[in-house]
């Protein structure tokens, strides 16, 4: 085909992605860009209109141009945000001026009502599982890029279509602690069912939200850093100090803490800075590349 490597992959991924999904179903393909004001406006508008259509046989795609540039260049994309009907690995409307949701609705009744889409009735079962992984994808990624609030909402429209999707209500968790919203996500989970709150990924949340409890503000941060500094030896000031610095996304000054409240006296308080480290690593995820560095300083002080 005369492409190069990373153009192959791009192909691949963009047939995996965007052209086997839309073999039975209509996607919306967005081409967007982080620094893009106006695709960050129409994004939230396309992920409730996408979540509301998902039985009908609808699913959202992003391309980010900057990061799939040869793609872009394939539909000859010139400003964004762009956004195309796509339905067997062809475009059938350009949905870029419809901005509104109500312009979107009525775009896609319309080619809904023409194309042999298939919708959620014909054992869309399987189909409808992987339109929520794919917005609970979504919710964790624009939940890592920073944006809590929007996560907060793709996580709450998952939520509606499948209340029991454990992984939603986890991610719901964690985007309201993340968006300073605590007393709205200590109200979720103490009103999960017992089958939801034994969860391993809303028990992680919950260790999110348990640390987010400690919260204090900047005056009172600078306070009880100053007197864990004054005093290491108090393991006390250095306990609060630490809980208030991860509250506060300090988590490189709680992970220095306690460690070194673990390489002083291991044993204090029942191993207490060890059990908030690891509740620390619960809360971030075992995965996370922070906590995989920060977990071997704490081996090397237990085992070096």
């Amino acid at each position: 085909m005369g492409l190069n490597i990373d153009e192959q992959k791009a192909v691949d991924r963009f047939r995996k992605d965007v052209v086997e999904p839309s073999m039975t179903k209509l996607v919306v393909l967005d081409f967007w860009a982080e620094w893009c004001g106006p695709c960050k406006a129409l994004a939230p508008v396309l992920e409730k209109v996408a979540a509301e259509y998902a039985d009908k046989g609808v699913i959202l795609a992003k391309i980010n141009v900057d990061e799939e540039q040869f793609i872009a260049s394939q539909f000859q994309v010139r400003s964004i945000p762009t956004v195309y009907a796509l339905f067997q690995g062809q475009p059938v409307a350009d949905l870029t001026n419809a901005r509104s949701e109500s312009q979107l609705k009525q775009t896609l009744d319309q080619l809904l009502s023409q194309l042999p889409v298939q919708g959620g009735d014909g054992g869309a079962a399987q189909q409808q599982g992987q339109d929520i992984e794919q917005f609970v994808a979504m919710g964790e990624q624009i939940l890592a890029d920073g944006d809590a609030e929007r996560a907060a909402g793709i996580f709450g429209q998952v939520i509606d279509m499948a209340p029991d999707n454990a992984a939603a209500h986890a991610g719901l968790i964690r985007a309201l602690v993340a968006a300073k919203r605590v007393e709205e996500a200590q109200a979720l989970v103490a009103g999960l069912p017992p089958a939801l709150a034994d969860d391993p990924a809303v028990k992680t949340a919950k260790s999110a939200l348990e640390l987010a409890g400690t919260s204090v503000d900047e005056g009172e941060l600078q306070t009880l850093r100053a007197a864990a500094a004054e005093d290491p030896a108090d393991m006390e000031k250095q306990l609060a100090f630490a809980e208030a610095a991860f509250a506060a996304n300090s988590r490189d000054e709680a992970a220095d803490t306690l460690l070194a409240m673990v390489e002083r006296d291991r044993e204090w308080n029942d191993g207490a800075a060890r059990a908030k480290l690891l509740q620390i690593f619960e809360a971030v995820g075992l995965e996370d590349p922070w906590v995989v560095a920060t977990r071997r300083r704490l081996s090397k002080i237990l085992f070096g």
